[in-house]
């Protein structure tokens, strides 16, 4: 347990630093750590404007990890991305020049924009940790991560990511617009300063992946894994779903709900972890049927009938 503490303390120092640029977005910062904590993905997904990317690198400073971000357009090539083969005629040999994935924190900014070609050069890389470049593969750093960001669908330009990419995200989030009290104190923060000049690294070298270790030894008990059973099940049998929560989601559930008990001091999980998760975990993994959405029918709402209709456990 004195670990734990110990991390504890870590990650609200963590959430302290970002929350330097990021005002009054608490829960989101959270939601973001936690999924990091549970070796996840985050996929951020709102309006220009409201500090998708100020997130992603503040956490980077914060975490102290090195990051590459690029910022998606049509004319982004794979290659950019996993890297590519060049021949070196002093050598006489093929040479890889890694891509932008290839290091700790990799920020896909308004990864909509991109072709579908090139969105799904992220795929071998968020869910095996490695890229394929001309038959050989290359690991890509520890600890690994992926932050993407995108406007929303209807945007000039954009392009849908495809449902096998969505299912790699663990967490869908949204910033929104802040409320009056919290953009006057980002003005008056911003005079004269860049917000994230105001952000430190609070974290060593090794201390993150020390913190998602432990996460992985987090306790989930036998009749709890049954409950996150269920209410992924119960997706599937949902009459306003063409396709419900995929196996993946499952695995995402109870890995963030570790995350959470861990910050909370706990070595163990408990109902209530999973519940406060469980829209950012499911809410983008959904398709609805058609014309659901024309009946104000919405993945949120589905969310709460799901959670209504299985019973939590007493633990």
């Amino acid at each position: 347990m004195e670990s734990i503490n110990r991390d504890n303390m870590a990650g609200r120092r963590v959430l302290a630093s970002v929350a330097n640029a990021i005002v009054g977005k608490d829960n989101v910062i959270l939601r973001v750590l936690l999924a990091i904590l549970a070796r996840g993905h985050i996929l951020i997904e709102d309006i220009p404007g409201v500090g998708k990317t100020t997130l992603a690198i503040a956490f980077s400073k914060a975490l102290n990890l090195d990051y590459n971000r690029v910022q998606f357009t049509p004319d982004v090539l794979p290659s950019d991305v996993t890297g590519f083969s060049i021949f070196n005629k002093d050598t006489g040999k093929m040479e890889y020049t890694p891509g932008a994935v290839l290091c700790n924190l990799f920020l896909a900014d308004e990864l909509n924009r991109a072709t579908s070609r090139t969105q799904s050069a992220l795929l071998e890389a968020m869910e095996e940790g490695q890229v394929t470049v001309d038959g050989v593969s290359y690991l890509v750093p520890q600890p690994f991560m992926v932050i993407a960001t995108q406007n929303p669908v209807g945007a000039a330009g954009t392009q849908l990511l495809p449902d096998s990419q969505m299912d790699r995200f663990m967490v869908r989030l949204s910033l929104g617009y802040p409320v009056h009290s919290d953009e006057l104190t980002l003005l008056q923060r911003k005079q004269g300063n860049t917000l994230l000049d105001l952000v430190e690294p609070v974290l060593a070298n090794d201390e993150l992946e020390n913190m998602r270790s432990e996460v992985d030894q987090v306790h989930v008990d036998q009749v709890l894994l049954d409950y996150i059973v269920k209410l992924i099940g119960a997706t599937r049998q949902h009459p306003d779903l063409l396709l419900g929560a995929s196996p993946r989601a499952s695995i995402a559930l109870t890995a963030i709900s570790k995350a959470l008990a861990y910050l909370q001091g706990r070595d163990y999980v408990v109902p209530k972890d999973i519940s406060p998760l469980f829209h950012d975990t499911l809410s983008h993994r959904l398709i609805l049927r058609p014309g659901a959405e024309n009946e104000n029918i919405t993945a949120a709402k589905i969310l709460d009938d799901v959670l209504a209709s299985v019973q939590a456990p007493r633990v």
